[in-house]
């Protein structure tokens, strides 16, 4: 995956991200690709998951920052 890739990915959001990523795992449960390809597939299917979890950890930090404050006004 080159460098273009990854800054691609860095700007998708969650929904864009996770849509992708489901459509990765499914070619790759396909298989009938080389070994290069299914690596480089396989790649990007990383980097999409990373992207989710960085999402989905941001989301959790304001939720939890929400919580906090709404506590801390009680």
């Amino acid at each position: 995956m080159t460098d273009s890739d990854q800054a691609d990915i860095a700007t998708f959001g969650y929904e864009r991200a996770r849509d992708e990523l489901v459509n990765v795992v499914k070619m790759l449960e396909q298989g009938g690709m080389d070994l290069d390809d299914s690596l480089s597939l396989w790649e990007r299917g990383e980097a999409l998951a990373a992207r989710c979890e960085e999402h989905l950890a941001g989301a959790r930090k304001r939720v939890e920052d929400a919580l906090s404050r709404r506590e801390s006004e009680q």
